[in-house]
């Protein structure tokens, strides 16, 4: 004999009774699709929006060296996109998913006709000023924007598939961070050629495409209020990667 008590049948019975138990109240407390999209749609307050950095950039308050800087490392962020959405889609066993998430890599990388997000930003590094080398030769990407870039792929292969699109859904507040930039650019920066703004035109409507479909994965994937919670974390998460670009950004091109 060990000297444990062993567990008997009652005993067995009761824990699996306080199991199914915790299980229906936390059930119980989950949010309707309603409030758990209201909650997803609070993270909106720790956007990079409001990042003292951007607010500098959309009033016109940054250097030539600042705004090129910001182009080149939000291209390594670029690049990166298409091998974020394929490791999604790698994970995901659902075709009708599949779907219609391969547009957002076809968006970006291009296809027959369309030259893809990627190459309209790289005509927004031609604007600026950056030649095509310094661009895609990663020179400027400073090792902060590297980590932080690299961290949200690796989340993206690693987590479930219904995990890495609610991580996209950073892409609600994104349509609002455009329109800024297009509404104070041209006048802010009238030193940047007009054409290379054609990336944010084109976002806008692309991104709340998106946001459609991540938030229907989201809002039917995460059910009980112990899953709704670690979606808010997710998302978190999504919004530190952001945050984080920034600060290193910002760091590295002082002036």
């Amino acid at each position: 004999m060990n000297g444990r008590t062993p567990m008997t049948n009652d005993h067995k019975t009761d824990h699996k009774t306080d199991h199914k138990t915790d299980h229906k109240t936390d059930q119980a407390n989950a949010w309707t699709r309603e409030e758990f999209e209201a909650q997803l749609r609070a993270k909106g307050t720790a956007y990079h929006i409001h990042h003292p950095f951007n607010v500098k950039m959309n009033a016109g308050g940054c250097s030539r060296e600042q705004i090129r800087g910001w182009v080149a490392n939000r291209f390594y962020y670029q690049i990166n996109i298409p091998l974020k959405d394929a490791a999604v889609m790698s994970n995901c066993p659902d075709r009708e998913t599949r779907r219609r998430w391969v547009l957002r890599i076809l968006d970006h990388d291009g296809y027959g006709n369309d030259e893809g997000g990627i190459e309209i930003w790289a005509r927004l590094g031609d604007a600026v000023g950056l030649t095509r080398d310094e661009l895609w030769s990663l020179q400027h990407v400073t090792p902060g924007v590297k980590f932080a870039v690299d961290a949200y792929v690796n989340f993206a292969r690693r987590a479930p598939w219904q995990e890495a699109v609610c991580s996209s859904l950073t892409e609600i507040f994104a349509p609002q961070i455009h329109k800024d930039r297009l509404a104070t650019w041209p006048s802010c920066y009238p030193w940047i050629e007009a054409d290379g703004l054609q990336y944010f035109r084109s976002r806008i409507s692309l991104a709340q495409r998106d946001v459609e479909h991540g938030l229907q994965v989201t809002l039917d994937y995460f059910k009980t209020r112990e899953q709704q919670q670690r979606a808010l974390d997710i998302l978190q998460f999504k919004l530190d990667i952001l945050w984080s670009m920034l600060d290193a950004i910002e760091k590295a091109f002082p002036q």
